[in-house]
């Protein structure tokens, strides 16, 4: 055939072409069989880790939306953000507080003596190690000042091993050179700060600030705080004291209050209810991406890696029985009365403004029972996918181990086809190869017996 490669020298047949096409006759079926499923099992797995992240990102969302106060409506406003602010959560109850700051808790600080030589100054001019211990609340933390460290290295050394204990050192520089502060993030009367040791850092040490007790009163009540972050004193209600109270014109010891005040704001419970209709409708486009069915140009369809898949049904069904089923204690037990909708095709949830509006006005209350509690919305959702979410025996999980295993195991079929072609291709490279020379013999003695006859058969001719 022209054009065609000949591998036989001795019997011009392309015996190459033969081989891969006897080769390629073994090998096709099965490699179809290693590709397809290779291809299925990888877009797969790529869906149902989508489908994971999404419903991490989903159940992470419940948590958070479960320990603010997203449906109670309620926000925390105060009047002088200056001197103190405050958040609600979703404890609080409607009221408005006065507040006074007397006094801000302040946390125990030290200074070592100065040294001239600033951060690089010595301040173990010994031959041995010595030891700086600082006291607090009764506990001991021992740093090793090794022989020749320098100030800098005292200072680094108490921040790397007891930075998490709540101890920090600074050093503080002048023209007179350089002093180790000591501060702590513990507040109140009773955590000072003291220095022992051998190091000779705590000769001439000072007290820098005394430890204080935040003093403060609400509605004429005084109290005493260890810290600046008042929790529990109402509740559901954090306050954090940034200064003390300012006088009042004319007084020198009247002070101005602030006004804490908790209140219902509509506005804010919409925006909650929004923010769960936004996560679980990300959940719901993820999936949909998954499982949708393609409609082409041509009018064929082409069907998602999910499309049909069982695990996706249940899942969707668990979250949207639990969308659906009623809950609260109130006059309204259903989103559907708030407004909310689900559409027919997607499943995504829309809500109507104006229905909105008309049931916030009389049944605000009821948002909150709908979706707080352990039999509310975000507990039920959440323990309605505990089995599909959970880290290693979750459904999902072990539906991702076991692809994995067959990518695995594909990959060795991979592995062990091409071994046994390989095989098979120099197996039947040496017979055709051996066929070849043969025939080149059988060829050789051809023209030898006849080039033997041909001269027989010819005359001699007489010069």
């Amino acid at each position: 055939m022209a054009g065609s490669t000949v591998s036989g020298i001795g019997s011009n047949i392309d015996t190459q072409a033969i081989v891969k096409s006897l080769v390629d006759a073994e090998k096709v079926p099965k490699q179809t069989q290693i590709n397809t499923a290779s291809q299925k099992a990888t877009t797969t797995l790529s869906s149902i880790g989508k489908i994971q992240a999404a419903l991490d990102a989903f159940r992470g969302a419940l948590d958070t939306m479960g320990k603010d106060s997203s449906f109670t409506g309620l926000t925390g406003s105060s009047s002088d953000e200056k001197t103190a602010t405050m958040t609600a959560s979703n404890t609080a109850s409607s009221g408005s507080f006065r507040l006074i700051i007397d006094q801000l808790a302040q946390p125990s600080k030290l200074s070592s003596k100065n040294f001239a030589g600033g951060t690089s100054a010595v301040v173990n001019a010994t031959n041995s190690p010595t030891t700086l211990t600082i006291k607090q609340s009764g506990k001991a933390f021992d740093v090793t000042v090794p022989a020749g460290a320098t100030l800098q290295q005292v200072r680094d050394s108490i921040n790397t091993q007891f930075g998490t204990s709540g101890l920090s050192a600074n050093i503080q520089t002048d023209a007179n050179g350089s002093r180790l502060i000591l501060t702590s993030t513990k507040m109140g009367t009773g955590s000072d700060l003291t220095l022992s040791g051998t190091s000779g850092l705590d000769v001439g040490a000072t007290v820098v600030d005394e430890p204080k007790d935040a003093l403060y009163s609400i509605d004429g009540v005084s109290s005493v705080s260890k810290t600046n972050s008042i929790e529990g004193a109402l509740s559901g209600v954090n306050i954090k004291l940034l200064a003390t109270s300012t006088l009042k014109t004319n007084s020198t010891t009247d002070k101005n209050a602030t006004l804490i005040t908790v209140s219902t704001n509509n506005t804010a419970l919409k925006s909650g209810v929004k923010g769960f209709l936004d996560t679980y409708n990300a959940l719901m486009t993820a999936m949909n991406a998954e499982t949708k069915v393609t409609t082409n140009l041509d009018g064929s369809t082409t069907a998602a890696a999910l499309t049909g898949d069982s695990t996706m049904r249940s899942l969707q069904s668990a979250i949207r029985n639990e969308f659906n089923a009623l809950s609260g204690t109130g006059a309204f037990k259903s989103l559907a009365q708030f407004g909310v909708t689900t559409s027919s095709s997607t499943g995504l949830l829309t809500i109507d403004d104006k229905k909105w509006d008309a049931a916030i006005k009389t049944n605000a209350a009821d948002i909150n029972s709908m979706f707080s509690g352990k039999t509310g919305i975000l507990a039920r959702m959440k323990s309605a996918t505990d089995d599909f979410a959970k880290s290693s025996t979750g459904i999902l999980a072990t539906r991702s181990s076991t692809l994995s295993e067959s990518l695995k195991d594909l990959t060795k079929q991979q592995s062990a086809l091409d071994e046994r072609m390989t095989l098979l291709t120099n197996s039947l490279s040496a017979k055709y190869n051996a066929m070849d020379t043969l025939v080149a013999q059988l060829r050789q003695q051809s023209t030898s017996v006849m080039t033997t006859l041909n001269a027989l058969n010819n005359p001699k001719t007489n010069n």
